[in-house]
């Protein structure tokens, strides 16, 4: 008999999901109340996984657990085994009733707001009983929860390089970023306009350490320009707000403007910024297989980038 086969025969899931939640609360105690059940049956649990493997998993002190370097090993195998058990439920659900399914999405914001809600629009028009979850944070949030399998897949702008080894990245249209400004703002009826003539405008920023933030920075050091004044550092949804008063400027990847209600609050002004254009990209892990929905939300993404790509 094999060692797997032999383990096989003496670890159960139930096992492997209460070693998980254990070192994921960091507490016997509180993993006995998720489970709903007594902490002597996690104790057990934890007992039997250590007597089976043959490794402490787990060290014990009175502020609680810590995995040792055997448990953390055997959490990243429970925690990619229990996703993949979740991806085939999901597969069968799907071929029970196709019009059925969840997708759970990562997106920085500015890609949220606009290319995945066109693509989640479009499908559920066609699909009226998909579900879909959609975290909208930073790109750097977005990645780690692709890598943690709490989303399934994650749409970003790749601006800073990333670790390709365990995640696929797809490119679906190279997005530069454009100038704005809201609808009301006078400099909207210029027909040409240099960089250099809005240095001394309000300017509403993202963030000088976040990765579109650097893309703005690029955009004046391409133009031989320092960086203006910026009267306000924020998110897209804060800077969308001031831009709507006439009164700011700020830069924002040209999709964004493609999609409304973006594109009548604000508007494009008529200067080009050639070396800002990054791939906008649709990531996945490696080794893991799209669940149907997946497979169908990303055909869709591809064919609302070629709308882009045309426009």
């Amino acid at each position: 008999m094999s060692e797997s086969t032999r383990i096989e025969r003496r670890v159960s899931l139930r096992d492997l999901r209460v070693l998980v939640s254990v070192i994921e609360s960091g507490s016997m105690g509180k993993a006995a109340k998720l489970l709903a059940t007594s902490q002597p049956a996690i104790s057990r649990s934890i007992a039997d996984l250590e007597h089976a493997f043959g490794v402490r998993l787990l060290d014990r002190s009175a502020s609680g657990v810590e995995p040792t370097m055997y448990g953390r090993a055997l959490l990243r195998r429970g925690v990619a085994m229990f996703d993949e058990l979740g991806q085939g439920i999901k597969d069968i659900r799907f071929l029970a009733d196709p019009n059925v399914g969840d997708l759970t999405i990562a997106a920085s914001i500015a890609v949220a707001e606009g290319l995945v809600c066109s693509a989640m629009s479009g499908l559920t028009q066609r699909y009226p009983r998909l579900s879909f979850h959609v975290l909208a944070t930073d790109t750097a949030t977005a990645y780690r929860a692709l890598l943690d399998r709490r989303v399934d897949l994650a749409v970003v702008h790749v601006i800073d390089p990333i670790d390709t080894a365990p995640m696929h990245v797809e490119t679906l249209v190279l997005d530069p970023h454009v100038v704005v400004a809201g609808a009301q703002n006078p400099l909207t009826r210029r027909r040409s306009l240099e960089l250099s003539d809005l240095i001394d405008e309000p300017w509403a920023m993202p963030p000088s350490g976040s990765p579109y933030g650097s893309v703005v920075f690029e955009a004046f050091r391409a133009s031989k320009l320092e960086m203006p004044h910026s009267v306000v550092s924020s998110t897209l949804p804060v800077r969308t707000t001031l831009l709507a008063t006439g009164r700011f400027l700020s830069m924002v990847p040209r999709s964004v403007m493609q999609f409304s209600p973006k594109n009548r609050l604000l508007k494009t002004l008529p200067i080009e910024l050639p070396t800002t254009a990054k791939p906008l990209a649709l990531v996945t892990l490696k080794n893991r297989t799209l669940n149907p929905v997946a497979e169908i939300f990303a055909k869709q993404m591809r064919a609302v980038a070629g709308r882009l790509v045309r426009k």
